[in-house]
């Protein structure tokens, strides 16, 4: 696998990462840095061990996680998609002071961006790549996409937070809905 397919399979994984990203970005008020590092730490933390974990478990943990992976990547998505706009449903705009992003949160996003990262391991192993340049690669691609993505949503703050957290939510859902199509 040649450095450029490593860098395109870098960016196909990451766009999750940009994505909800962008979703969290939507949503925070203050102590947006840390909450972007944060975010993105734990991003492209799991976007860059799951290859490894693939890669180095790829005979046993191909036969229980590809039949379910695009089912526990729907419900992570999905539950949180629903907990942002009942959240924001039961908020005034006032009431709405998120100032940082939960650890069960950070791994829940973690676990279910990375789950196509865990089969990319798989493909990696039988496709003979170097292993450390790989997951290093898919880490800080993720790392920065999710970057990208936390400061986009910021930038639309304009919009009331109300909208924008059940924004958030749908592009959640429409993730979950695009893991099981």
């Amino acid at each position: 696998m040649s450095l450029v397919e490593i860098v395109l399979l870098a960016i196909a994984l990451g766009v999750d990462c940009l994505v909800v990203s962008f979703s969290q970005g939507l949503i925070f008020h203050s102590n947006k840095l840390p909450n972007s590092l944060k975010l993105a730490f734990v991003m492209g933390l799991f976007q860059g061990l799951m290859p490894v974990i693939g890669y180095w478990c790829a005979d046993a943990v191909n036969s229980y996680v590809e039949k379910f992976a695009d089912w526990i990547v729907f419900i992570i998505f999905l539950i949180l998609g629903i907990k942002f706009i009942c959240e924001a449903l039961k908020k005034s705009d006032d009431d709405v002071k998120i100032c940082c992003i939960g650890l069960k949160c950070l791994i829940s996003l973690g676990i279910a961006t990375s789950i196509d990262a865990l089969g990319a391991g798989l493909s990696l192993r039988f496709l003979n790549a170097d292993l450390l340049i790989s997951a290093l690669i898919i880490g800080v691609c993720s790392f920065v996409m999710s970057i990208v993505g936390f400061c986009a949503g910021n930038c639309l703050k304009a919009l009331p937070s109300k909208y924008l957290e059940i924004f958030g939510g749908i592009v959640l859902i429409c993730l979950a809905i695009k893991a099981v199509i």
